[in-house]
């Protein structure tokens, strides 16, 4: 019987080593094969596959040798039971690892830091959100599987059965928020009205989508606060978003000048600003008188740049550099209220060679008094 169990041990022990070696072997043949060079899918498969593959390679190899081993029944199949779990377990961490690996081969590829990043940012917004959606199923089949394996449960879930539809109809209305995200995060994978590093403006607030996960989106405001919201929101609510199909915005500047100020002049200086400016893109640009008020007019800088930030930033340099022209070679466009009145009409018997002086507010004085009337007194 102890030369049996020692047998057993034996065998089973050397097949579980047998499976590390061979995970050993591969990885290293792996490393041969790309001559020593250590490039991103080895250094990410290391990183997120060497662990699952460990605790499978073993159990592979028990699983061959167990049928050869001369074992009492329960311990085969407490020895079985294990087996289930470890391929359960297994299996679903090497699905998710190979998720992560290809986040990193595509965040290493598309990268967002590029100037004309659409396309990086639909694949990595695909990526992140069809990760956890994987991630998710793979957890509930691997669970799934392992709670199954025990006959205990499957007499429980049996007997369950009945009061199934009760229990569903309950659960349903549970879980409807979160089922209600997790469609909108799988719609949001495939529609894309929002992609990661997309510019928007939600709820008032201007920033970047920093991060969709599979029931929430984080938005990172100008300001570094963050604004969570579910991810239900972008389905079933407006929101501004300025990058959906390019990063390139026009951007504006408004100036009030006075009445007197020389817009043909004001243009031509426009254009050496952004001539001169590393932010303009050299796409569009225009000055263009847009109302005319009681007082003054409202004169608007239109221009182009290659995203919102680089946009801003154009929009203040031209507003300062265009009031310093206005204040250093024509002083008189700017904006000021003026109080000039209308001509006093004249009074019967005044000398037509006598006439009131320009912005004189006095009544009668510089003007001869008609007869009968005392002349004004100092």
């Amino acid at each position: 019987m102890s030369s049996d169990w020692i047998t057993a041990v034996a065998s089973l022990g050397g097949a579980g080593l047998a499976g590390l070696v061979a995970q050993w072997l591969g990885f290293a043949f792996l490393r041969r094969a790309r001559q020593g060079k250590t490039g991103l899918i080895e250094g990410s498969l290391a990183k997120h596959v060497t662990n699952p593959v460990r605790l499978l390679t073993p159990a592979f190899g028990v699983a061959l040798a167990r049928p050869t081993v001369r074992i009492a029944p329960w311990i085969a199949s407490l020895i079985d039971h294990i087996l289930v779990i470890a391929f359960a377990g297994g299996v679903a961490w090497l699905v998710v690892g190979l998720t992560y690996v290809l986040e990193d081969v595509v965040s290493s590829k598309y990268r967002l830091d590029a100037e004309n990043n659409l396309r990086s940012r639909q694949l990595h917004t695909q990526v992140q959100v069809l990760r956890r959606v994987v991630a998710v199923v793979v957890f509930i089949l691997a669970l799934s599987v392992v709670l199954l394996s025990f006959p205990q449960i499957r007499a429980v879930g049996a007997s369950l059965l009945a009061s199934a539809g009760i229990i569903g109809i309950v659960g349903g209305l549970a879980a409807k928020p979160v089922a209600t995200n997790v469609i909108a995060g799988i719609q949001i994978a495939i529609t894309q009205p929002i992609t990661v590093d997309d510019v928007v403006v939600v709820e008032g607030h201007w920033g970047r989508i920093e991060e969709i996960g599979l029931t929430y989106v984080v938005v990172r405001v100008w300001d570094l606060r963050r604004l969570v919201l579910p991810i239900s929101y972008f389905i079933s609510n407006p929101f501004e978003n300025w990058t959906r199909r390019g990063a390139d915005v026009l951007g504006w500047a408004h100036l009030y000048v006075d009445y007197l100020a020389p817009i043909d002049e004001i243009r031509q200086k426009l254009g050496e600003i952004l001539t001169s400016s590393p932010r303009f893109d050299g796409k569009a640009w225009s000055l263009q008188v847009t109302e005319a008020g009681t007082e003054t007019l409202q004169i608007r800088a239109l221009m182009s740049a290659k995203d919102s930030s680089t946009s801003w930033d154009l929009q203040c340099e031209v507003r300062e550099r265009l009031i310093a022209y206005l204040q250093s070679e024509h002083p008189e466009a700017l904006p000021r209220l003026r109080t000039q009145p209308a001509e006093a009409p004249r009074l019967p018997g005044d000398a037509e060679s006598v006439k009131s002086a320009p912005g004189d507010v006095t009544p009668g004085v510089g003007r001869v008094p008609p007869t009968g009337m005392p002349a004004p007194t100092a």
